[in-house]
């Protein structure tokens, strides 16, 4: 059968899934068990017992998502997309019978996403229903089964194959080299409008006055062998296990950014803006990156992320707290000032992680502030179709529940040898094209050295 629809497709004719999930954690090896050699206990283990390609993943440290086949795949681009692939899954969900023994978060019936930054991309946004999910929470390893036939069929059995590093990339620069791009960022920073300092930020202001723009860059990486995913994302996890290590439909990368989570109505977010550049030990470098990200330009730059956040998601969502004061957020590499926050949606709303994640989308992080107009002009004056790099990417269940990282610090795979890198960086009026510059290389070094690139 046709695996792949657009949406329209779906909400004429919705698809009758059958749906069960099992724990595999507490049963003896017997018919459907799937790993040959016992129950996986690492990320990597698992990794390893992976198909090289096919499969979808949504992990942070030791507990997440994995799927591997495929029952169905949903395409939308445009404006529209985010409530077109909404409305396709809430027509899924309808339709389907589940038998969830587990009734965990993710468990039963549900989906990996990843949406286009912009409605003009070229790009197509995508819903993708894996015919298999592993999933681990809680300390509990659970199966489920997705087909559009009634008897659940049996899971493939697994083995294990070593992960292959890449040892021959190469980069080079992509449609927007750091030349160019310094001379944008000096072009866009000459446009913005200064913020008196005395004065708070306003989440509710309808001042259109240009404060911020996000621009992004890419690069392509080419190597001669073909790239192992699984080892791709085995060295994120490891290097960043705080972080949300995804890879759907070819976007990999590892995002230290939640959009929004949502968990019975709860919803809950990350805020980060404002970069530090770690030299040598992330933790040693805290008083420094305190210092810098309380100057001007950087905390500006959060309190415009944090207004932008209240004012899209108080639009849905009731009681939205944001942390008083921002955190520093450590990294291997770059130390980010980050706030949490919360929200509640009516019981009755019907809406989605996804629904949720439109609503939000795009932040002050990737888009500027104020949001209408700074992405209006990045739409201008970016000479890059970004696809799904910046958009939200993660998974949602049958219940609505779900988790949307912003999609940064990623790479979408254009062959099985070449994969196009992206970074990004807010651009204030007193903003400085060569820090600009070095804040993204900070931005791209994870993928750069996942691939086996910048070791030294």
């Amino acid at each position: 059968m046709t695996t792949t629809f657009g949406t329209s497709d779906i909400l004429s004719a919705p698809p009758r899934l059958h749906v069960r999930s099992r724990f595999v954690d507490d049963v003896d090896p017997g018919p459907g068990f799937p790993f040959e050699s016992g129950l996986p206990t690492t990320v990597e283990q698992t990794l390893e017992l992976l198909p090289t390609d096919g499969f979808s993943c949504w992990v942070r440290d030791t507990s997440g998502l994995i799927g591997f086949g495929r029952t169905l795949r949903i395409r939308a681009r445009g404006p529209e997309r985010f409530t077109e692939l909404s409305d396709a899954w809430k027509a899924i969900t309808e339709a389907a019978a589940v038998e969830d023994e587990v009734d965990l978060l993710g468990s039963g019936l549900m989906c990996f996403a990843t949406v286009a930054y912009s409605g003009e991309s070229a790009v197509d946004s995508i819903i993708h229903v894996p015919e298999f999910v592993l999933g681990r929470r809680g300390g509990r390893v659970w199966l489920t089964s997705i087909s559009t036939a009634e008897e659940p069929p049996l899971p493939p059995i697994l083995h294990a194959e070593p992960l292959q590093r890449v040892h021959s990339a190469r980069a080079e620069a992509g449609e927007l080299d750091p030349d160019k791009w310094s001379r944008l960022v000096e072009q866009v920073a000459a446009m913005l409008t200064p913020i008196d300092t005395s004065a708070e930020v306003d989440a509710f202001s309808d001042d259109p006055t240009l404060r911020k723009i996000v621009l992004a860059r890419d690069e392509v990486v080419t190597t001669e062998e073909d790239i192992d995913v699984r080892a791709v994302l085995g060295a994120l996890n490891r290097s960043y296990p705080s972080c949300w290590t995804f890879d759907i439909a070819g976007l990999i990368g590892s995002t230290p950014e939640l959009l929004i989570g949502v968990e019975n109505n709860r919803v809950t977010s990350r805020v980060l803006a404002g970069t530090y550049r770690v030299e040598k030990n992330p933790m040693e470098e805290m008083p420094a990156a305190r210092k810098l990200l309380s100057a001007h330009k950087d905390s500006t730059e959060h309190a415009f992320a944090i207004a932008s956040l209240q004012r899209s998601l108080g639009s849905v969502a009731e009681d939205v707290t944001v942390d008083e004061r921002p955190h520093l957020l450590p990294l291997a590499n770059v130390i980010h000032s980050a706030s949490d926050a919360q929200a509640n949606l009516s019981p009755d709303s019907g809406l989605t992680a996804l629904d949720v994640a439109a609503a939000v989308h795009p932040t002050a992080a990737v888009g500027g502030y104020p949001q209408a107009s700074a992405v209006a002009h990045v739409d201008e004056l970016e000479p890059l179709d970004r696809g799904r790099y910046s958009g939200p990417v993660g998974w949602m269940d049958g219940r609505g529940n779900g988790q949307f990282g912003i999609a940064l610090r990623c790479g979408q795979l254009e062959d099985r040898n070449r994969i196009r890198l992206y970074a990004g960086a807010g651009i204030m009026p007193d903003s400085d094209p060569a820090t600009e510059v070095a804040e993204t290389n900070a931005k791209l070094a994870p993928m750069r050295r996942a691939l086996g690139l910048d070791r030294g």
